[in-house]
């Protein structure tokens, strides 16, 4: 890898783990140098601004983690019952923003925090996500696995947005990433099955 690519690619990997940290608002441009090793002043050799690195950072973040959650919904067997492919998306989602990917992380962690400008530029990708997670609850209310007095885009809202704030708050050296997984997929079966009584 020629020595720019590479001192960008630094950079960029810098960035994501700083902001999946410190989020945007803590997030200064001299913090990501300090992780990158570089002068902060050599940061503007690759990107125009600090917006414009957090724009790239996110647009990977986001790449990343739908990528992530498809390739595990695709390897399923063909029998797995539409509540189960809910509940494996969310062990997807939870695997890669909290252990995985810096860059999935700060882009979970961080898109509620962007100044409009930024947050613009996310919402085709952003958008590209919630259509995984409409096919999903689709599917699974059509299977008669979702309760009928569910609103479809509601719940998916709120599943999203509560795997999204976990970042926020787990912390490794409190809890194991096992049981937020187990405990985020049963409060999902649970909270949507017309059975209350399903476990995860």
């Amino acid at each position: 890898m020629p020595r720019t690519a590479n001192t960008r690619e630094r950079i960029l990997t810098a960035a994501a783990k700083v902001l999946s940290v410190k989020g945007y608002s803590g997030t200064r441009l001299t913090d990501i140098a300090d992780v990158a090793m570089l002068r902060a002043p050599a940061v503007y050799h690759y990107f125009a601004s600090r917006e414009e690195l957090v724009a790239e950072v996110m647009a990977v973040g986001q790449q990343r983690l739908r990528e992530y959650v498809t390739t595990v919904l695709d390897t399923l067997p063909p029998d797995t019952t539409p509540m189960d492919r809910i509940c494996a998306a969310v062990e997807a989602h939870l695997l890669v923003t909290l252990g995985l990917s810096d860059f999935a992380t700060a882009a979970t962690r961080n898109s509620g925090q962007l100044p409009e400008e930024l947050r613009s530029r996310q919402q085709v990708a952003g958008r590209q996500y919630l259509s995984i997670w409409q096919e999903l609850l689709y599917q699974a209310h059509e299977a008669g696995e979702i309760r009928a007095d569910l609103d479809l885009r509601a719940a998916r809202m709120l599943v999203i947005g509560a795997l999204n704030w976990t970042p926020e708050w787990w912390d490794s050296q409190r809890g194991s990433l096992d049981v937020v997984v187990r405990t985020a997929q049963g409060l999902v079966r649970n909270g949507l099955s017309p059975d209350g009584h399903h476990k995860a």
